[in-house]
């Protein structure tokens, strides 16, 4: 299995924090500065595909093929409106994995064993060999969310600035244990993005303080204002980036893909 591709799931088992905001603004942001990036959108939402652009009749093979029928992550890709930046779609079915994968003792394993069967073979088959893997995953702690932390080699965890975040992230940190424990020994969290920070609202800045005492360099550096062309985004088909790359949400997400490189690079020099 190629050792250049980092997998990164992008997790917080809490409803809009910003995972699939993350997940399309940091991928463009990695792209835009020559990286390649898939995407794999692992919630029955969606949004990840739609916010890339990627239309419902567009979603014929889905990750939902992908993890109960084994179709190849080759075949289930498709490219996107920019460069560099594939996704593997999803859609609704994907509400229905947990039933399904009830009675499979693998169950856990079928996205890491699909990712790694298509690193294996993009060698000697001439698929893309990505540098970055982003695994957006639903707000749940479901059998989804726990293939993605199985596949991945590290967790990104979105955090909204807001008076109960700690508590969320010590159920995410008990999972992640439990993970360790069980499915995947060499999963780490690569780092805790804040996000819908608001600097006139004293409360972001509080917590933003407390979690950064818990955490320490844990927690990046950027954070991710609240910004409404964010949240507009999704409805055009676009990145905020293509949207409206001037906006202090795109010039945030630019900053975090700095800063995640740059810790990428220190990884290296450690490991």
């Amino acid at each position: 299995m190629s050792s250049k591709t980092r997998i990164l799931a992008i997790a917080n088992q809490k409803g809009g924090v910003g995972k699939t905001t993350t997940s399309i603004n940091l991928g463009t942001a990695l792209a835009a500065v020559g990286r390649r990036v898939l995407v794999i959108d692992f919630d029955a939402q969606g949004n990840a595909s739609t916010g890339l652009g990627i239309t419902r009749p567009e979603r014929r093979l889905t990750s939902y093929n992908v993890v109960i029928e084994g179709t190849p992550l080759q075949d289930a890709k498709l490219s996107t409106l920019v460069p560099r930046l594939d996704i593997v779609p999803g859609d609704e079915n994907l509400a229905g994995v947990e039933t399904e994968l009830s009675d499979d003792p693998r169950r856990s394993y079928r996205l890491r064993d699909a990712v790694r069967t298509y690193m294996d073979e993009a060698v000697t088959l001439g698929h893309t060999e990505y540098d970055y893997i982003l695994i957006d995953c639903p707000p749940s702690l479901s059998a989804l969310t726990f293939n993605a932390m199985t596949a991945a080699q590290s967790l990104l965890v979105p955090l909204q600035c807001e008076f109960l975040a700690l508590e969320g992230l010590s159920q995410l940190l008990r999972t992640v244990d439990m993970v360790r424990r069980g499915l995947n020994p060499d999963l780490d969290i690569q780092g805790v993005i804040l996000t819908m920070y608001d600097r006139r609202n004293n409360l972001s800045d509080q917590v933003a303080d407390e979690v950064r005492s818990v955490l320490g360099n844990k927690v990046y550096n950027t954070v991710i204002p609240r910004n409404v062309r964010l949240s507009e985004a999704p409805s055009f088909g676009k990145p905020a980036l293509l949207y409206d790359y001037r906006c202090p949400g795109s010039e945030a997400y630019i900053r975090l893909a700095s800063e995640m490189l740059q810790r990428e690079k220190t990884r290296e020099v450690v490991v």
